[in-house]
């Protein structure tokens, strides 16, 4: 059984969200939480929310014990960007992209 959590419009850059991701695609919940808490990316403390979530939507939803779960499938899509603008010399204007991602994390039984 395939159990999800998403997070939206989370702010931070989905590039950096994707090399957190990346580490605990594949790995036991317990252990990928482990991992994300001592993580120095600021995106591990959203991601480690999420895998909770999903985790605790398995045990109440579904009847599944975390200890036998893994992270089948982990995602960080792009979202929305909000834009401003910083004033410079001359009267001219620069660009600020403050940019949003989407976390979703699956897990699944071992035997799944």
């Amino acid at each position: 059984m395939r159990v999800s959590a998403t997070a939206k419009y989370l702010r931070g850059s989905t590039r950096k969200a994707n090399l957190v991701v990346a580490a605990i695609k594949g790995r036991p919940v317990e252990e990928a939480a482990a991992l994300l808490k001592f993580m120095p990316q600021h995106a591990a403390h959203d991601v480690l929310a999420v895998l909770k979530s999903a985790t605790a939507n398995a045990e109440n939803n579904h009847n599944l014990s975390a200890e036998d779960l893994i992270v089948a499938d982990a995602q960080a899509n792009e979202g929305p960007t909000i834009k401003r603008w910083r004033p410079r010399a001359q009267g001219r204007a620069f660009p600020i992209h403050k940019p949003m991602t989407h976390i979703t994390i699956v897990v699944a039984d071992r035997e799944a």
